[in-house]
């Protein structure tokens, strides 16, 4: 393996591990095809919406998920690339 394909591999994978971040991507996942807001997530796990914002803001640095703007409110949806690989992680 290549080092910058290394590095890149390195980078996915320190995104995701993580076990609320995993939590995120299930339900994202769950969520599929629309994609889900942050009030959503933060209505199903123990957690802040500044804590989730952060845990989002890391999958979405590293190209994990996708955020779109909908007026006021922000849609994250698994990358294309990703929701296939992000499936058998989380079987």
């Amino acid at each position: 393996m290549a080092r910058n394909s290394a590095e890149a591999l390195a980078r996915i994978l320190k995104a995701i591990a993580d076990p609320t971040r995993l939590q995120l991507l299930s339900m994202i996942l769950g969520h599929e095809p629309g994609g889900v807001t942050v009030g959503d997530l933060v209505s199903q796990l123990a957690f802040q919406q500044p804590t989730i914002s952060h845990h989002l803001k890391i999958l979405h640095d590293a190209a994990i998920v996708t955020r779109r703007q909908e007026g006021r409110t922000v849609i994250y949806t698994l990358a294309e690339d990703f929701r296939g690989p992000v499936s058998d992680i989380l079987r």
